[in-house]
């Protein structure tokens, strides 16, 4: 039997620093009966270059980039409250580190999943790091070559660490006419792995789309207003529309079936009535 659709709510950086807002989005994707939330963990000095750092920007953290950026990371205290709050929410939570430091920062809390975010699938070191923790990872392909993705491949093969390819791409909000879903069966065929779904549309249709071609997994951002401050916030979902996407999802996988054609039982009497007038009989 095949399993359901792992769906992740990427919580990203929409939480805005903020905790009780992060457990807001919690409680969203706990509620909605979805199976894990997402971060991401980023080593600014490792991440930006000091002068990026320092240059300007207006915010409500102070008036340069690193204020900025330094707002919307959590603490390893206060990780440890998102993992406490996860275990009390019943949800698992994980998260995708943009360098090695916050890929070992992330070790200490002992999440049963990674995830190698698109921007990331290029930084080899990286990737080895990740695979030799053995844990199954989520791989998203948003700007890449077959190339980089076959390199990744060969690198969490080789650690025998059990991974998934998730199609993505990399638009804030993602064009309808760029979607093309049906690389996530190129994908499948290419690289002989289960395919997911890392969607950055606005609206539920085209993630429904790649529901029935057969993903493993399933991530969209969540927020809890998309007029909210942040880059990520206008390719989110609010928390009704998550709700019914996790619905819908479990509706199109049961609708989807097995493929083999069956005459129903409850079908019987109705073709009994409406063939009658042929003499059918069953």
């Amino acid at each position: 039997m095949k399993k359901p659709i792992f769906i992740i709510a990427e919580i990203g950086i929409n939480h805005n620093g903020d905790m009780s807002i992060c457990k807001e989005l919690i409680d969203v994707a706990a509620d909605s009966g979805c199976d894990a939330v997402k971060f991401q963990k980023r080593d600014l000095d490792k991440v930006y270059t000091q002068k990026f750092l320092d240059s300007p920007r207006e915010s409500q953290w102070g008036t340069t980039q690193r204020e900025q950026k330094s707002g919307l990371e959590f603490s390893k205290e206060q990780y440890g409250e998102i993992s406490q709050y996860c275990k009390k929410k019943n949800i698992e939570w994980f998260a995708s580190a943009w360098d090695l430091n916050s890929q070992k920062f992330l070790q200490q809390f002992d999440c049963k999943y990674n995830k190698i975010a698109s921007a990331m699938i290029v930084y080899e070191d990286l990737l080895k790091m990740v695979a030799k923790e053995g844990k199954h990872t989520f791989i998203s392909t948003g700007m890449t070559t077959y190339d980089d993705i076959q390199k990744a491949v060969d690198i969490f093969r080789d650690e025998g660490c059990s991974f998934e390819l998730m199609h993505t791409i990399s638009t804030y909000p993602m064009k309808v006419e760029n979607a093309n879903l049906n690389i996530i069966n190129t994908l499948r065929s290419e690289y002989q792995c289960d395919v997911g779904y890392s969607g950055h549309e606005v609206g539920l249709s085209i993630s429904y789309a790649a529901v029935a071609l057969n993903i493993t997994s399933l991530e969209r951002h969540i927020t809890l207003d998309r007029a909210m401050y942040g880059s990520d916030q206008s390719a989110s979902v609010e928390p009704q529309g998550f709700r019914q996407l996790v619905i819908s999802v479990r509706s199109i996988e049961q609708a989807m079936g097995d493929g083999v054609k069956n005459f129903l039982e409850e079908e019987k009497p109705i073709a009994k009535n409406l063939r009658q007038h042929l003499g059918w009989s069953i």
